[in-house]
């Protein structure tokens, strides 16, 4: 059935907030004083609910996909038992038996609000209810939203449009970093019924007696309204009643009165909501700020900034390398673990058991004498020196990430302060870190089984507590996956409550489904399976997922070419347009991406041994000395990347849609900003040694392109331009050139429209 649009956006006036007897009011900001078993199961000020232009289209039920128990408006009066000693009928739920709306599902959705979805503050949050009733009666829907930690009655509700199929639409703008709840209310409604009803009827008499009945409705809504608007409608609802009941009434003008667009806007301020439905969860979601979708990362090893070879680096010396990275174009510059390092059971070079005079270990077995989480090595600089860093790192537009590896060296005090805290052995020594055959001497893992696990979580959250005290606002968590998920979701909960600004990258190279029960339970970013996906066909499959509803909802991808511990065997070739390659791959398939440096600019490329993905002479166990001028680094290519993406929002999100190409070896995407103002085609060779072509396949009118025209692509590597016609494009990509395209689509070529030759 038609929707006819309304003038003017109405206000509503709800009678009251619908609230769900299931579901209490959120009270005022929770802190936690000790850590609690993990749960199970600054907005702007509230104003009066604002409708968008009512609906006005009756809709046809379908299939349930995610079924709720209607949970009725506590408005409702109470369903009345029958006369005699057995009660009369009752609803399955206990709900009123006049409510008659559904509302069957409301997305975005994780886990039926277990969790909540992910968006960013300030950019519209979709939200799409599946409401419908009996009949072909004219229900209503609001979304209705909040901050978490303001109670429902400050609750702001805007009018949800019809789709089609019974699907309503509405968007909120969460405006600033933080919770947020939300839902979506339906109710049949009288009065659009009848007007819906009225705008097909033709005979006079029929519209006589429509009017009477409206005239009911309409004096319903003037004693639910106020001020003038009360008085609007008691002359409107005197008005038909008078028309309806004189059989001699001109029924066309009749008619036209009772359709009168304006009046009708005032009875949508004023809603008979007494049988209201409330989907049965208020939803939560967290916006977080803009780096939380879309950052570029460099990681480094400070003690291998110094300029002189063999002599360990300082916090001084990486001040130093800012301007470059820079001028590289990230914005995350990363730091393995900066703690004090033990010695005991100390690993040398190339992950050997013994240690020669000088091995300085790695920075991941955490703890010496020095300190332990909270102190910093001595040889890299003092607590000062680090402020001095990180100030200097954000007056450049970049942060500083810090890496927290929970988990211990033999010598760190914790082990000799909270032995309960770990696995003891039955020959009275601690279970160290081990992945069979992997062994990992130098690191003691933490119980979470402890009988003091509730002192091992607060410690823990301390940690990151100092370090955010040192204005450290995003940490890389080493290995989350072995430590227990409601301890994450406790402390990423509770940090975020008073610092919704900081970010959580989870390092979880696991099975995707422990991957997502980290991302579920808070941590903002996490890495992918991007490093092994090499293929055509495995890149279209993974990122189609990763851009795919329900995991893109709380699900964002960090895609890293390489690590400090792996070194893909792609990468072992060191050729240069594998590198050029999987840089342009991880940088435009994933809004947030990042390169373990310099050995990615350097082109690292020599394994410890044959079959394994460990770096040779690795910085995990010894100093190394860059030439940071060479001029065979990858910098400027990197880049250029970089800017790219800075100068195109497209590659800002995750949305992403493949496009067919008839070559194996060439891969291309086409990604369009949220406003649709800016396209962006990338075209990949993932063939190092052979020039590579084929015919692509992108249909103009997706771009907003009309049928005949021609458009223009500018590729922002090459600066090359190429004018495009039709909907089959030939490329051709030499990897010994530039293995790739980034073409921005411009929607129009230019002409003698864009010159004045006779200025």
């Amino acid at each position: 059935m038609p929707e006819k649009r309304a003038k003017t956006q109405p206000e509503m006036r709800p009678e009251r907030a619908e609230t769900s007897a299931t579901q209490q009011p959120a009270a005022g900001k929770p802190r936690a004083k000790a850590p609690p078993p993990a749960a199970e199961g600054g907005a702007e000020p509230s104003v009066r609910a604002r409708a968008e232009p009512r609906a006005r289209a009756a809709r046809k039920a379908q299939p349930a996909t995610a079924p709720a128990a209607s949970v009725p408006s506590p408005d409702a009066p109470p369903v009345q038992a029958a006369p005699g000693d057995q009660p009369g009928p009752a609803t399955a739920d206990g709900s009123d038996g006049r409510v008659r709306a559904v509302v069957d599902a409301v997305l975005p959705v994780v886990d039926g609000g277990r969790f909540a979805v992910k968006r960013v503050a300030g950019e519209p949050v979709e939200v799409t209810g599946h409401c419908f009733t009996d009949g072909h009666d004219v229900i209503r829907a609001v979304l209705r939203w909040r901050a978490e930690a303001e109670p429902d009655s400050a609750a702001r509700e805007i009018e949800m449009k019809p789709q089609g199929n019974d699907v309503w639409c509405a968007s909120f703008v969460p405006p600033t970093m933080g919770r947020y709840r939300y839902t979506v209310i339906a109710w049949v409604d009288a009065f659009e019924s009848w007007h819906h009803e009225m705008e097909r009827r033709v005979e006079p008499e029929d519209i006589r007696i429509a009017c009477r009945v409206g005239a009911q409705e309409i004096a319903a809504a003037a004693a639910r309204a106020e001020g003038e608007d009360r008085q609007t409608l008691q002359d409107w609802s005197r008005r038909l009643d008078a028309g309806g009941s004189d059989g001699d009434s001109d029924a066309t003008a009749l008619k036209a009165l009772a359709l009168d667009e304006g009046l009708a806007q005032v009875v949508a301020r004023y809603p008979d909501r007494r049988f209201a439905v409330r989907h049965p969860v208020d939803l939560p979601l967290v916006a977080d700020r803009l780096k939380a979708r879309f950052s570029s990362w460099y990681e480094l090893f400070p003690r291998s900034a110094g300029k002189q070879p063999g002599v360990h680096g300082t916090f001084r010396d990486v001040e130093e390398r800012l301007p470059a990275i820079r001028k590289m174009g990230f914005d995350v510059v990363y730091f393995p673990p900066i703690h004090p390092i033990g010695r005991i059971q100390r690993k040398g070079r190339n992950n050997a058991l013994t240690t020669e005079p000088g091995d300085v270990g790695s920075p991941w077995a955490i703890g010496a004498d020095e300190g332990g989480h909270k102190a910093i090595l001595p040889e890299l600089g003092t607590p000062e020196d680090f402020r001095r860093l990180r100030e200097k790192a954000e007056e450049m537009g970049m942060e500083i990430a810090m890496d927290i590896a929970f988990q211990c060296a033999p010598d760190h005090p914790y082990v000799k302060e909270h032995p309960a805290w770990f696995r003891w052995r039955p020959d009275g020594t601690v279970q160290y870190a081990e992945n069979p055959p992997k062994k990992y001497q130098d690191i003691y893992p933490f119980n979470f089984e402890s009988d003091d696990w509730q002192g091992l979580w607060t410690e823990l959250k301390s940690v990151l507590d100092h370090w955010i005290a040192e204005g450290v606002k995003i940490f890389r968590v080493d290995n989350p996956h072995t430590k227990a998920f409601p301890f994450w979701e406790w402390a990423i909960g509770e940090v975020q409550r008073e610092h919704p600004e900081v970010i959580f990258l989870a390092e979880a190279f696991t099975r995707p489904k422990v991957m997502h029960r980290l991302a579920k339970v808070g941590f903002t970013q996490s890495y992918t399976y991007f490093t092994w996906r090499n293929t055509k066909q495995d890149l279209t499959d993974y990122f189609t997922e990763l851009s795919t509803a329900p995991g893109s909802d709380y699900f964002r991808p960090n895609a890293w070419p390489n690590t400090p511990d792996i070194l893909h065997a792609q990468l072992q070739s060191g050729e240069v347009p594998v590198f050029m390659s999987r840089l342009v791959l991880a940088a435009t398939l994933s809004a947030n991406y990042g390169i373990y440096g310099p050995a990615y600019e350097m082109r690292e490329h020599l394994p410890r041994n044959p079959g394994s993905e460990e770096y040779l002479d690795s910085e995990k166990y010894q100093l190394r000395h860059w030439n940071w001028d060479d001029p065979n680094s990858l910098a400027p290519f990197i880049a250029r990347v970089n800017r790219i993406r800075h100068a195109n929002p497209a590659l800002q999100d995750n949305r992403i849609r493949f496009l067919p190409i008839d070559n194996d070896q060439l891969i291309a995407w086409l990604k369009t900003s949220a406003d649709g103002g800016n396209v962006v085609l990338t075209v990949v060779n993932l063939d190092p040694y052979n020039v590579q072509s084929g015919w692509l396949h992108l249909d103009p009118s997706t771009l907003g392109v009309e049928p005949g025209h021609a458009f223009q692509v500018h590729d922002q590597l090459s600066n090359q331009h190429f004018e495009w016609q039709g909907s089959h494009h030939f490329i051709r990509l030499d990897p010994n050139a530039v293995p790739a395209h980034v073409l921005v689509v411009r929607r129009r070529s230019r002409d003698e429209r864009d010159f004045d030759y006779f200025m």
